[in-house]
């Protein structure tokens, strides 16, 4: 009865399909016996295909008797044909003569033949689908146009048999079909009177919906069924998913019904970009979502409002309507019949090895359920608890309590346990219609989940955040109807597909969700008078903790187990665990070890992805590190996962085949102090060791003959490792030089991806080195790892294969992440080691940034803007210069990505400039080449006119520049025009549309420039230019970082003349004044924990423009200060006072310091008293600091 729609091999077809021949006129005479191409050895589907495509081209169109039968028996033969057999030799059979045949045939058969017609119909649906085929377009337009009038011209009992033929023409084809979409999708169009609720003919409903959900599906690389169309075809679905199941209607029919319209919506949803918004159309389609997330589950019938509304709390659902628990007598009566019985037990062995038994597997669960840290009460309320159990009381094993074991514990497992593995299947040996009914209703859970999961990824995640309380728990609960989430399927539906389905979901709503869930918090007092989404959040994540560890207990399908773990994994990386009680990580913590043993290759990764998300949880939590520091058994070498235990071949008696290492090991064999954590062993030996258990799965990714375990987990193992030492180096730190061992071992591999997670390996190491060495480090120097052992892993390292993976032309992302690993060797270290090692960093560097892949070159560039900033390297002025010359090189690469990194490094090497400045003096200023010094002020303006990337460091580097140069380079002519560039090129950027960070380091390089005296500031012509963008941004840029930034600048220049005239002066002033007057003017409400900073970097540029004023700048500061006094005073006395610096104070002096420079710019003002006339802007000036000096004085004696 179902149509599934054709796989994804599909999609190669259409591809390559070519447009179909032109057919010559329909005579015998003019027909070659055979189509081009087609092979005709008797026998196969090849030469069958030719035969009867050579007598149909042979055909005239006609109404005899004679010419029907010889069509009816071709088409017969062409339908028996199985094409899909593997040596049918239909691989010969092309599709554009597939094509013409059809187009021939429906040339042939006349719409008063109705038996051809339908017999035409059925070999339509049989070629295209067994032969995989797309139609071309003039074929299609054919072959539609004769469905269309077929449907028009026939009786009705053939149209179910059109509709299934013009579904599989329609097949990825909706947009080709423009033409006839009218007809079909129209108003009173055909699809559309067929599909209506009122057609009683529910098989022709469901071929019509079958139709559109393919005119609906879109190819890759091809465009999308377009609006309105797509709009009717999803309303006519969720009309479809709305109505209730008609009467008399069989429940399978219904169910095919179901699947059909959840995959059109399925495919309008994949079809392009679907704008939905927080209204009623996705509150409509979550709710049919989740009403067929739960369909046919036993026991249950969900009630659903028709929309779904966003809602911070759960929300109007309809309990469920529970089936009526059955006496004890009934069910007695209803135990399995006696042969059943022995059925199962014949089949014990492979039911345990597949994790399930049918007898009693509670005990050994609930075992694994206390390992797990879950009393079995605890644990009970995730499945069987007090709130979910009626739901399911029909399920119980017969005799037992409601919701009790035969101890009196809750159970920990779902009912799905209690089903052997073929029932879970729906593939019960009875056959009958309860059991195909079964699998239709898993079918159609299936199809919601899968939409859904389109859904998902095609809808903002802050808009579906409104819905979460309606498919994710927020708390266990007790008493009342069960709360239906995606967790009830992961944890109660018989069907592994649909908790796959179900898991798959969940993980998509995780990921990504970092931001939103940051909010959540529990390490508070709880409130009782309200819940805020805090807290709400807090209980949600808590209960997907508690009941994703339930399903990890309880399932034992190996692919349905792997989106378990993937789902934790993709949990654990979106929680902010620093807001929330401790406690969440060690039950899982303790779980999930036993499964890095997992018979499944693909348990046993993403256990170790898992494992790596535990440890890359930021910021590193002291959970986590107890954790690592306990005592193990290897890795969980010896403990048996939950379903080994439920195996009759695993838990009734230890496993003979493996060796004592892998069994539970002896108490002295565990982690003594001060040896490696158990989980470090484990990846190690992991990565470096050969296998020692013999696993039964296809163990993907392993080469042929290798003893190792598969590529994919050595690569897992080897990320955990990185994850390890780069969140908890403090704890890999012991095991230094073997970490480095591992990777030198893997440098020496022929695979890449092992070469690569190697050097990133080493990488990792170096940077836990440095960031243990910083200043501000909180590891004490006895704790570091000491400077000598250092030298000697990086001298270990450099003398090994590290050295090779540099030279490895054929594998440049190696080349890159050696390059990386080269960039992160400690500085104190690096002065350490042999003169020869040295040398070939620094030569193998420099040779890098003239490689024609961009990525090592940017890597190459990188590495040795890090080695400039070393104290041993940066006052070697012939090394300074090679750098400078490389970076100059790749500061002009074609790939933005080299731009940016050059430029990075260029603004370090000007970095250089200003600390040897400083430290060594003239000596270097002299030896440093005047020419290339020139050439590095030009590069640097250039680069300040590339993208944002480029910019920001390009800005730095002109203000170092500016700042670097000295009264020999200014007198040059050949300065001049250069250094004119370089000021205008700031101060556009100051000006423009860049980014704020962009526009900051403008302001800063600015003000690094205005401390070269040198500088003609004030009599240079750009002097305005600068003056006017900075007063500009501190009075209105929307940014205060900004505006800070600015202030700062203007500050900068310590001499008056720097200023230039007094009505330059007086514009610097009256733009600061206004500025702190506006100060707590914005419209971002983020930006008012700047406001105290800012003010701050204002009064302190104010007084420091007092400090500098003369005589002739009086009248235009008094004239700001009669305007703005009154708000300007507030502020002063707040700043004199010792407060209002908020979070940024900068270089904000002191309180005793304020209060001291403004005594001295009073001195300096009383000085002018002789040369003022007239005195009056002078006596205001004086009086209005004097006052703000009294209040000040107040506040302290207060």
């Amino acid at each position: 009865i179902a149509n599934p729609l054709r796989s994804s091999v599909t999609v190669m077809a259409a591809q390559t399909v070519l447009p179909g021949p032109v057919l010559p006129p329909l005579h015998a005479d003019n027909c070659d016996p055979r189509p081009a191409g087609l092979c005709s050895d008797p026998g196969d589907s090849s030469s069958q295909f030719s035969r009867c495509y050579s007598k149909l081209r042979s055909l005239r169109p006609a109404d005899g008797e004679s010419c029907r039968t010889e069509i009816n028996l071709l088409f017969d033969q062409l339908i028996s044909d199985n094409y899909s057999h593997p040596y049918a030799g239909s691989s010969s059979i092309r599709p554009e003569d597939v094509c013409a045949l059809l187009v021939q045939a429906s040339r042939l058969v006349q719409f008063s033949q109705e038996h051809l017609v339908s017999k035409l119909c059925q070999l339509i649906h049989h070629l295209l689908n067994r032969l995989q085929v797309i139609v071309d377009d003039q074929s299609l337009d054919s072959l539609v146009s004769y469905a269309i009038q077929a449907l028009r011209s026939c009786n009705c009992w053939t149209h179910s048999e059109i509709l299934q033929a013009l579904a599989a023409l329609v097949y990825g084809n909706g947009p080709k079909c423009q033409r006839h979409l009218p007809d079909l999708l129209g108003r009173d169009g055909i699809l559309l009177c067929y599909s209506d609720l009122g057609q009683p003919d529910v098989e022709l409903r469901r071929s019509a919906i079958h139709c559109m959900a393919n005119l609906c599906l879109g190819m890759p690389g091809q465009p999308y069924l377009e609006e309105p169309y797509r709009g009717v075809c999803f309303r006519t679905f969720l009309q479809m998913l709305q109505s209730p199941k008609p009467l008399g209607v069989d429940d399978i029919i219904f169910c095919t019904l179901l699947a059909n319209a959840l995959k059109g919506v399925q495919c309008f949803l994949n079809g392009g970009k679907v704008k939905m918004g927080p209204d009623e159309q996705l509150g409509s389609l979550l709710a049919v979502l989740k009403k067929y997330m739960f369909y046919g589950l036993p026991g249950m019938t969900l009630e659903m409002p028709a929309v779904l509304y966003p809602a911070p709390l759960p929300q109007y659902e309809g309990t469920t309507a529970v089936k009526p628990e059955l006496p004890r007598d009934v069910q007695s009566t209803s135990k399995p019949t006696g042969n059943k019985k022995r059925k199962s037990r014949g089949r014990g062995r492979k039911a345990g090895s597949e994790g399930r038994q049918d007898e009693d597997p509670e005990e050994p669960l609930q075992e694994a359920a206390s390992w797990a840290g879950l009393s079995p009460l605890k644990a009970g309320g995730g499945v069987e608890d007090s709130r979910n159990r009626p739901s399911w009381t029909a399920l119980r094993p017969q005799g037992h309590p409601a919701g009790r074991d035969r101890d009196g514990a809750a159970p920990l497992y779902p009912h799905w346990k209690k089903i052997s593995s073929s029932d879970s299947e729906f593939s019960d040996p009875e056959g009958g219609v309860q059991g195909k009914l079964r699998l239709y209703q898993a079918r159609v859970r299936q199809g919601a989940l899968h939409c859904f999961l389109s859904l998902v990824k095609c809808v903002e995640k802050r808009v579906l955040y409104g819905y979460w309380s309606s498919f994710i728990p927020d708390a266990p609960g007790t008493g009342g109807p069960p709360s239906l989430t995606l967790l009830t399927i992961v944890l109660k539906d018989p069907s592994p597909k649909a908790r796959a389905g179900a898991l798959q979901v969940l993980s998509a709503l995780l990921e990504g969700s970092r931001q939103f869930l940051s909010a959540a918090e529990d390490t508070s007092e709880p409130r009782r008078a309200f819940t805020p989404l805090s807290a709400t959040l807090a209980a949600s994540l808590r209960e997907l903790h508690r009941c994703l560890l339930l399903a990890l207990l309880a399932e034992s399908s190996s692919q349905t187990l792997t989106q378990v773990i993937k789902c934790l994994a993709n949990l654990v990386s979106n929680v902010p665990y620093s807001r929330l009680r401790p406690g969440l990580l060690s039950p899982l913590w303790r779980q999930i070890k036993p499964y890095v043993r997992h018979r499944d290759v693909n348990v046993r990764v993403s256990s170790l992805t898992l494992l790596g998300a535990i440890l890359s949880a930021q910021p590193p939590q002291s959970e986590v590190e107890l954790l690592l520091r306990q005592p193990g058994s290897g890795g969980g070498s010896g403990v048996l996962t939950p379903q080994e235990l439920r195996s009759t071949d695993n838990w009734r008696k230890p496993n003979p085949g493996l060796p004592h290492a892998r069994r539970e090991s002896p108490p002295e064999s565990r982690d003594a102090p001060g040896e490696p954590c158990w989980l470090l062993r484990l990846c190690v030996s992991l990565v470096t060791l050969p296998r020692e258990d013999p696993y039964s799965d296809s163990d993907t990714g392993t080469a042929p003959g290798s003893p190792f375990e598969p590529s994919p987990v050595r690569l897992e193992a080897l990320q955990v490792l990185a994850h390890l030492v780069k969140g908890y180096f403090s704890i890999a730190q012991a095991s230094l030089l073997e970490l480095g061992e591992v990777s030198a071992s893997c440098l020496r591999e022929a695979d890449p991806s092992i070469q690569l997670h190697g050097a990133k390996l080493l990488e990792e190491l170096g940077s836990g080195i440095i960031q243990q060495h910083k200043s501000d480090s909180p590891v004490p120097p006895d704790g570091r790892v000491p400077v000598s052992q250092v030298v000697q892993f990086w001298t270990e390292v450099l003398g090994g294969p590290l050295t090779g993976a540099l030279q490895s032309e054929q594998h440049p992302t190696l080349q890159t992440s050696a390059c990386d690993t080269l960039s992160s060797i400690l500085p104190q270290a690096f002065s350490c080691l042999p003169d020869k090692s040295q040398v070939l960093c620094i030569t193998v560097l420099l040779g890098l940034t003239y490689s024609e892949n961009s990525l090592v070159k940017a890597a190459a560039v990188r590495a040795l803007g890090v080695y400039i900033l070393f104290p041993c390297l940066r006052e070697d002025v012939m090394f300074v210069a090679d750098t400078a010359n490389a970076i100059l090189t790749s500061l002009d690469d074609r790939s933005p990505n080299v731009r940016a990194k050059a430029a990075w490094s260029l603004g370090n090497l000007t970095d250089t400039l200003i600390v040897n400045m400083e430290s060594v003096g003239q000596d270097f200023q002299e030896e440093f080449s005047d020419l290339l010094l020139l050439k590095m002020l030009k590069s640097a303006t250039q680069a300040s006119n590339d993208k944002d990337r480029v910019k920001s460091n390009a800005v730095r580097a002109l203000g170092n520049l500016l700042h670097f140069l000295q009264p020999q380079h200014l007198e040059r002519p050949s300065f001049g025009p250069p250094l004119g560039e370089a000021v205008r090129a700031l101060i556009g950027t100051v000006r423009g549309e860049a980014t704020m960070k962009v526009r900051w380091n403008a302001c800063y390089a600015l003000g690094n420039a205005f401390r070269n005296p040198a500088l003609p500031l004030g009599t240079a012509p750009w002097t305005s230019e600068a003056y006017s963008a900075l007063t500009c941004v501190v009075k209105s840029c929307k940014n205060f970082k900004v505006r800070i930034k600015s202030a700062m600048a203007l500050a900068v220049p310590a001499s008056r003349e720097c200023y230039g005239d007094p009505a330059q002066f007086g514009e610097v002033w009256a733009a600061l004044a206004q500025a702190l007057e506006r100060s707590e003017d914005t419209e971002d409400f983020l930006e008012y924990r700047y406001c105290a900073s800012l003010r701050a970097q204002l009064c302190r540029a104010l007084l420091h423009l007092l400090g500098l004023a003369r005589p002739e700048d009086l009248p235009g500061v008094q004239a700001s200060m009669s305007e703005r006094g009154e708000a300007m005073r507030g502020y002063l006395v707040r700043y004199h006072s010792g407060g209002g610096e908020g979070d940024e104070p900068g270089d904000c002096p002191e309180p005793r310091e304020r209060l001291q420079g403004l005594e001295e710019t009073l001195g300096h003002l009383r000085g002018l008293e002789g040369d003022c006339d007239p005195p009056g802007p002078l006596l205001r000036v004086l009086q209005f600091l004097e006052g703000i000096q009294k209040s000040c004085q107040e506040l302290q004696a207060a």
